[in-house]
């Protein structure tokens, strides 16, 4: 998993170093986001709450601000120093965090998920920036990747910790110590982290990088991108069924499968930590191995998986034990969560460096206003009119119906795979590695 830090001559040195914390930085960002599943049954226990109003609290109370809010800060983070910003976005989110264990009811948690989502909308983009400034263009997917084990990683602890608080101490304690880690976070990142000079890997592509880009030209540019489209709107798509599922799948397994809540935490942690780090990792790798003949692969090697995915979770969802349905979602999480590296890195790649930040902002709103803000709704929308059937059945249907979004992610990002092969920039960077 190791990756060299390709220090360049008066450039800043510690890639490993600032790869780690801002990996640490995206845990606890995930722990944050994810920790609701898991409190779900309690939660709704002691606030009264339907599963609609789960599902809004775990897609649209948080991606609305979380989408709209990182435009702005996104374009901030393109013309001004970058990690300030996510020192100050992991100390608003972290506030958040800890004002969510004092919420009595739905509008105030409503609230508390909201203003997590605006704290949590600038760390991301200012980190896939600043990743790409560390590292060339032949080994980002796989830094890119790394950070992104940030996902799995922070996912699962949240499950542990989240399940072993609420059964201990109370959901709302888990709040209130998740929401205080960050905080002890933020002086540590902003001492350690130095702001690298801006495409300094990228040769000609890289030309002009420090000349600041206005709002409407920056926003423009990534707009009127077909290959962005294809790319964010695959990876969109795809992501329908993949955030319904891991939201909905805690409580899944504690009333289709009659788990509790500490054994359902434990269950499912395991499940995205080793599914989602060889995933996350192995998607990355290969796509920069296959990505050394063809920049299609960064497009390919995730369609495949998620093609894959489908037949994978559906055996899954009708296995007739734990350890048969602990097998195969560790197979569906690892395709599920393969396309991280290489999508993100080819939304680097199309764009110039003061423009790479707004062009992840631009990304994750596509890719959670459609996968993260619709999967967890839908998926609850459908379990409650789903009229007749248990709760664990009625929620083994409405994950059925939603894996039809994989196959349609696949084909848009195999159609970015053409897109992708002649794109000039990555040319230009390619050689001038």
């Amino acid at each position: 998993m190791a990756i060299p830090e390709n220090g360049a001559p008066g450039a800043p040195t510690g890639g490993f170093r600032v790869l780690g914390l801002l990996l640490l930085v995206y845990v606890i960002n995930m722990i944050d986001r994810h920790i609701v599943s898991i409190l779900t049954v309690p939660i709704q226990r002691d606030l009264l709450l339907t599963n609609t109003q789960m599902g809004l609290l775990g897609g649209f109370a948080f991606v609305v601000l979380y989408t709209t809010a990182g435009i702005p800060i996104a374009w901030l983070s393109d013309r001004y120093n970058r990690t300030t910003i996510i020192a100050a976005c992991l100390s608003v989110w972290s506030l958040f965090t800890g004002f969510s264990g004092w919420a009595a009811n739905f509008t105030q948690l409503l609230c508390a998920r909201i203003g997590v989502g605006i704290g949590e909308a600038g760390a991301l983009p200012a980190s896939h920036s600043l990743i790409s400034d560390y590292f060339p263009p032949a080994r980002r997917a796989r830094a890119l990747a790394v950070l992104s084990l940030g996902a799995p990683i922070g996912t699962a602890l949240g499950i542990f910790f989240g399940g072993w608080v609420a059964t201990t101490v109370g959901w709302r304690a888990a709040f209130l110590v998740i929401g205080l880690a960050g905080l002890v976070l933020v002086p540590i990142f902003k001492w350690a982290v130095i702001e690298p000079a801006r495409g300094r890997h990228d040769g000609d592509a890289g030309t002009g990088a420090a000349t600041p880009q206005s709002f409407g030209v920056s926003a423009g540019t990534v707009l009127s991108s077909p290959i962005f489209w294809l790319l964010a709107t695959g990876a969109g798509i795809a992501a329908i069924p993949s955030s319904g599922l891991v939201f909905w799948l805690p409580t899944f397994f504690q009333r289709g499968f009659g788990l509790d809540l500490s054994q359902a935490s434990m269950f499912y942690g395991s499940i995205m930590l080793v599914g989602g780090i060889a995933g996350t990792y192995g998607g990355g790798w290969v796509s920069d191995k296959l990505g050394a003949r063809t920049p299609a692969a960064y497009g390919l090697v995730p369609a495949c998986a998620f093609l894959l995915a489908v037949p994978t979770c559906l055996l899954a969802l009708d296995a007739p034990s734990l350890l048969a349905a602990w097998l195969l979602f560790v197979f569906w999480q690892a395709l599920a969560i393969a396309w991280l590296g290489p999508v993100v890195a080819a939304v680097q790649q199309i764009f110039m460096p003061n423009m790479r930040a707004m062009a992840s902002a631009g990304f994750l709103l596509v890719n959670n206003i459609v996968g993260a803000g619709f999967g967890t709704f839908v998926l609850g929308f459908m379990a409650d009119r789903m009229v007749g059937l248990s709760g664990g059945e009625a929620l083994r249907q409405s994950m059925q119906y939603s894996l039809g979004g994989y196959v349609v992610g696949a084909a848009l990002l195999a159609m970015a795979s053409v897109f992708l092969a002649r794109h000039p920039l990555i040319r230009m960077a390619r050689a001038h590695a």
